[in-house]
């Protein structure tokens, strides 16, 4: 029987109902609350100074207005985080290898972004589409392009979330499964490979980290240019 590698990418069932819901909603409950004592412990103290200053990086560059997204913007990169650090845990399920998860996250807040500029400042919002000083004939051209460079945006941020996790699980699983057809063959070989296989998930772990801020920072980047 052939192995699908893409198996590991299909949203478990239980009794004919999927599980997704139940990975959505348990990384909620690992995240520790402040209690209401004058003094935290160590943990919600690191937990706060890490939101305070990633909150700080983000949203420097942007006006009082956009000060507003803060709250929604931080709480999703912190969900994005910890999904993609619980997939990488063994028998465990990815919810963010899914396009159209990662598009329902990106298209409504990339839409919203639009919506205030064009609430706002709909000159400035507009004359994004045709740059100062562009030559008459090339007018209609760039103003086509921008558009369609306006509507890739969003589907570029859920692509590449998808692609970057789908490709490092999959890395993943190809060199595990060559660890244990090799082991019994050239144990010396696996051991090298296994080695490569750690290496190679402590980058997942930072991929995982990364891939989230990054989704963040370019919607607080589109946020930038409307705001």
């Amino acid at each position: 029987m052939m192995l699908n590698f893409f198996d590991q990418f299909m949203s478990p069932v239980l009794l004919g109902i999927p599980l997704i819901a139940l990975a959505l909603l348990l990384p909620w409950i690992l995240f520790p609350n402040p209690a209401a004592r004058w003094i935290n412990n160590r943990l919600i103290t690191l937990q706060g100074w890490s939101i305070s200053q990633t909150t700080h990086q983000l949203f420097t560059p942007l006006n009082q207005g956009g000060h507003k997204w803060a709250t929604l913007l931080i709480s999703l990169m912190i969900f994005l985080i910890s999904l993609n650090l619980l997939g990488l845990l063994p028998y465990t399920f990815t919810p963010t290898t899914q396009l159209s998860l990662n598009m329902a996250f990106a298209v409504p807040l990339w839409l919203a972004t639009v919506i205030v500029g064009l609430r706002n400042q709909p000159t400035i919002a507009l004359g994004h589409l045709l740059p100062e000083g562009t030559p008459l004939p090339l007018i209609p051209v760039l103003i086509i392009i921008e558009t369609i460079s306006l509507f890739i945006r969003p589907l570029a941020l859920g692509v590449r979330l998808t692609a970057n996790l789908t490709a490092g699980h999959l890395l993943i699983q190809l060199i595990a499964t060559a660890v244990f057809v090799l082991l019994p063959l050239m144990p010396t070989v696996a051991i090298l490979t296994a080695s490569v296989l750690f290496l190679l998930t402590l980058l997942e772990v930072a991929v995982a980290m990364i891939q989230a801020y990054v989704f963040i920072l370019l919607l607080s980047l589109y946020l930038q240019e409307n705001v």
